[in-house]
């Protein structure tokens, strides 16, 4: 069994009204990971990422381009047990 881990995702920059959660959330489908990304008030996104280490992680590392319209700033990242999602949605 492949070892699971969970990423707790914060991107700042111009990354609400590009399409960020949608490209996100499509990238996740493809990939076969799960979790959730959503628009927090202060203009980031938030996103949990969960599924084999490798996967998370290539999924950590799209944060950093995201959506064809963003510009991508930061992003900040803490690993974790994950919580046993399933599937990818976004949240508002």
């Amino acid at each position: 069994m492949d070892d699971r881990i969970r990423a707790h995702v914060f991107v700042s920059g111009r990354v609400q009204g590009v399409y960020y959660r949608a490209t996100t959330r499509d990238t996740a489908r493809e990939r076969g990971v799960d979790g959730w990304v959503k628009n927090l008030d202060d203009g980031r996104v938030e996103a949990v990422l969960e599924g084999p280490e490798d996967t998370v992680g290539s999924m950590v590392e799209w944060c950093h381009t995201g959506s064809p319209s963003a510009r991508v700033d930061d992003v900040e990242v803490e690993y974790g047990d994950p919580a046993g999602l399933e599937g990818f949605e976004i949240r508002r």
